[in-house]
């Protein structure tokens, strides 16, 4: 039995047995420990919950509640006299002789609990869910165990928010603002809710369902018992889960709910579909069959009246010819009009459907058996679809859209191959004018050079404004070349920063004294204007402490530059790869490096409102702050993932050979999880201070993953770790967690690789991790081997880390 429910239980058979009035007075509290049996009293100190009166915030009145006793900001889970607090010091806990516990405020009861019923804290929660406790509906005595919401920070009165398991139809989790629906996770379909794509079952926490006769519930546990983590509706209507984080002293939220307009319940009306990764200008859509119910609000971008059928015979056509349009990664509609089908497949339900004339559209209940159906009937309320991670939707049309449907199909699939035809024309045409453009313009170039060698920076300013890039997105600043110039003094040497593959980097100073590093890409540079727009729109929209920030960019004749906010320690590569300079970087240091990364990375690929793939992740594209902060920078090579599906193809294979996944470099397929590897490959680079394609004598294996392998299975793992350079003080558990963090990410299969949510809740906690399989690219070759490998694309020295990868042809 866990803590909350075994409190009272176990105060009061204490206290019956002494047969005596016994009394706590509001300065004192009980600790205890929350695996407590029945009847059995522990009452001691340094356990994980309390006991006792408090006063939120600036509160003057008291209440008695839980909190836990070993995060230092106290931190309340279950409070008894929420709505009857004592406004003075008289309060008493007492336990009476009959065996009833009261809460007294001077001679007033507040609360009594007779014998004849043994009251449980469990039954009544206030804004929080324990782990191990059944949330939901208990059938034979028709008790609803449901979340309320605190008023304010200061006043845990029953606000306006409530969270509770909806078991009308198929079961599912709704958030309730007053009697409004506000956001809905939609079925279990036996790996997790259907709205919440990105929760994993069994890695960090396991939940189970029970929906039967007696009861509807569901329980959720921590597999390992050293997290403290709580699941909690705030008072502003957010539902989050939190997981306290020792060393920082401080709660670490890494799940909420609402989070973007798709979130929020029927935000496109009934039988509409939101869509955020559309590349339309409104997120809203009809589902297949259906239009506007108004067209004029829906031009407005006001969906609220969701849509309806095209035609209005489509009831009496009902099993004439009627059919399914399959919608991909959805998040099945609202389920409470819904019935659940044991005992039957897809195709079986399918059948169940197309009988039921009021059967609008089905889905699987479970995707690991496929054996379960969902029909659900009547208006299709709150659908939406996910990126990759939700399931599979059949949406009833009738005979004529059906028709309509597979003939547009058929047709998008001949555009497609005319389209591929066309643009291969197109493309032979369009290389060949470029090229002869080329070459006129730099014989042009190669004539006018020696003249133009001293011209002032304003000479081709009437150029560069016809060539301005403000018509493009005009929320991006655009700088004068002018400002440009003499930020940086005419780009001198003594600015010069440093030089990557794409061009150099100089310091500058604005007139107004802000410091910039200005990122000029060589015109050699196969970054081209496409990138270059890339970079710009895509870093533009981006803010996080963990990504550098662009301040803008300018267009000039032939050159292109990136205006970044300066950062005066350079990149991590200038630190991590230099003995004299690694001693900067101590362990901690490097652990906060690693944090930092791996939740800017998080940020790109699930918390902004763009989903983002970096691509090209490595130490020289971590940048450092004065405080030693690191920054994600260089997005030349970033893709917004916009479309429903976990990963994208490309026959131009970009990034830097010793980052780059298996999947990518062999057949072009990148996903967030080839993100995750360089991410591994990284971390492995930052706890070791080695490069990632450095050989190792006492090792077969020609890369560091390969080394820290051998090392890994041999149990040798932190013989990796130069100490010389960072210092003897470190936590030699943190360190290990690190490289087997590292080992995880760079596995070979992506599904065997964590999410960036997974690994900023490892790098946070004190979990137990699951152990790496053998990673990608552990290759048992010679070193001669190895370098005319590497040879074959462009690398003349195999121990360095500096090549860029632009282009590989694909394996098939």
């Amino acid at each position: 039995m866990d803590l909350a429910e075994g409190l009272f239980i176990s105060l009061l058979l204490q206290l019956i047995i002494s047969l005596s009035l016994c009394s706590f007075s509001s300065t004192d509290t009980i600790s205890f420990n929350e695996s407590l049996a029945d009847g059995q009293v522990l009452v001691s100190n340094g356990e994980r919950y309390t006991l006792g009166f408090f006063s939120p915030g600036k509160s003057s009145n008291r209440y008695l509640g839980i909190w836990y006793t070993k995060v230092l900001v106290q931190t309340v889970v279950w409070v008894a006299n929420r709505d009857n607090p004592i406004n003075d010091t008289s309060g008493l806990l007492l336990i009476d002789r009959r065996g009833d516990a009261v809460l007294q405020r001077g001679r007033r009861n507040i609360t009594s609990d007779a014998e004849t019923v043994l009251w449980k804290s469990f039954d009544h929660p206030t804004d929080t869910i324990f782990p191990n406790m059944k949330f939901g509906l208990d059938r034979k005595t028709g008790l609803i165990k449901s979340a309320r919401s605190w008023k304010a920070p200061d006043n845990p009165a029953t606000g306006n928010w409530s969270y509770y398991l909806d078991t009308d139809g198929v079961p599912q989790l709704m958030l309730y603002q007053g009697q409004t629906k506000w956001w809905r996770s939609g079925p279990w379909n036996g790996n997790k809710w259907s709205g919440i794509p990105d929760m994993s079952r069994t890695f960090i926490f396991n939940t189970s369902i029970v929906n039967n006769e007696s009861e509807s519930s569901v329980v959720w546990g921590i597999l390992d018992p050293n997290i403290i983590s709580r699941l909690y509706l705030d008072p502003t209507g957010f539902m989050k889960r939190a997981t306290w984080h020792d060393q920082d002293s401080r709660w670490i939220e890494f799940w909420t709910v609402p989070k973007e307009p798709c979130d929020y319940y029927g935000h496109c009306g009934p039988n509409g579909k939101c869509d955020p990764y559309d590349a339309g200008v409104f997120e809203c859509n009809c589902l297949p069959g259906f239009e506007p119910r108004s067209p004029n609000d829906w031009f407005l971008r006001d969906a609220t009246a969701g849509c309806i059928r095209k035609r209005s015979g489509y009831n009496s056509s009902c099993g004439g010819g009627d059919g399914f349009v399959k919608l991909d990664n959805a998040k099945v509609p609202d389920t409470s009009t819904g019935r659940l089908i044991v005992g039957m497949d897809l195709n079986m339900c399918r059948q169940e459907c197309l009988r039921n004339c009021s059967c609008t559209a089905y889905a699987s209940s479970n995707l690991t058996s496929r054996i379960g159906c969902i029909t659900l009937h009547g208006a299709l309320m709150d659908t939406r679809v996910f990126s990759d991670g939700g399931q599979d939707l059949y949406v009833r049309v009738d005979a004529i859209e059906l028709a309509e449907y597979r003939e547009r199909s058929k047709g998008h699939t001949r555009k497609k191959k005319l389209f591929a035809i066309v643009l291969s024309s197109i493309g032979v045409a369009f290389i060949l004018a470029i090229s002869t453009v080329y070459c006129l313009r730099k014989r042009k170039q190669i004539g006018r050079r020696g003249a133009t060698k001293n011209v002032s920076p304003t000479t081709h300013y009437a150029a560069e404004k016809e060539n301005s890039y403000e018509d493009e997105d005009s929320s991006v600043p655009i700088f004068d070349i002018n400002d440009i110039y003499a930020a940086t003094e005419n780009f001198s040497m003594a600015n010069k920063l440093g030089q990557g593959g794409f061009g150099s980097v100089y310091k500058g100073l604005l007139s107004n004294g802000q410091e910039i590093a200005v990122k000029r890409l060589s015109q050699t540079s196969r970054q081209g204007i496409v990138e270059f727009k890339n970079e710009v729109k895509l870093v533009s929209k981006l803010q996080h402490k963990n990504l550098a920030r662009l301040f803008g960019c300018c267009i000039h004749d032939d050159e292109k530059m990136l205006v970044y906010e300066y950062l005066p320690n350079r990149s991590l590569d200038f630190f991590i790869f230099d003995k004299t300079k690694g001693s900067m970087l101590d362990w901690k240091r490097r652990f906060d490096i690693i944090v930092g990364i791996a939740r800017g990375l998080m940020y790109l690929h699930q918390d902004s409102r763009l989903k983002i793939i970096h691509r090209d992740l490595k130490a020289s594209n971590v940048l450092l702050d004065a405080a030693m902060n690191p920054k994600i920078s260089d997005f030349g090579m970033a893709r917004l993932f916009m479309e429903d599906q976990m990963e994208a193809n490309t026959n131009r294979v970009v990034g830097t050979y010793g980052y780059m996944s298996p999947e990518y470099a062999m057949e072009g397929l990148y996903s967030t999880k080839s993100d995750v590897f360089s991410f591994g490959v990284l971390t492995l680079e930052i706890v070791s201070s080695k490069r990632s394609n450095h050989f190792y004598q006492e090792s077969a294996s020609v890369t560091l993953t390969g080394h820290v392998w051998d090392l890994w299975r041999e149990g040798r793992a932190l013989d990796i770790m130069d100490s010389s350079t960072m210092g003897e003080s470190y936590s030699t558990d943190q360190v290990m967690r690190c490289i087997q963090i590292g080992l995880l990410c760079v596995q070979e299969s992506t599904s065997d690789r964590p999410t960036m949510s997974n690994v900023v809740f490892m790098l946070s906690n004190a979990t137990t991790l699951p152990s790496p399989k053998k990673p990608a690219f552990v290759l048992l070759r010679t070193k001669d081997e190895f370098r005319s490998s590497t040879a074959a694309v462009g690398s003349t020295d195999p121990s360095t880390n500096r090549v860029s990868v632009t282009t590989l042809e694909a394996r098939w």
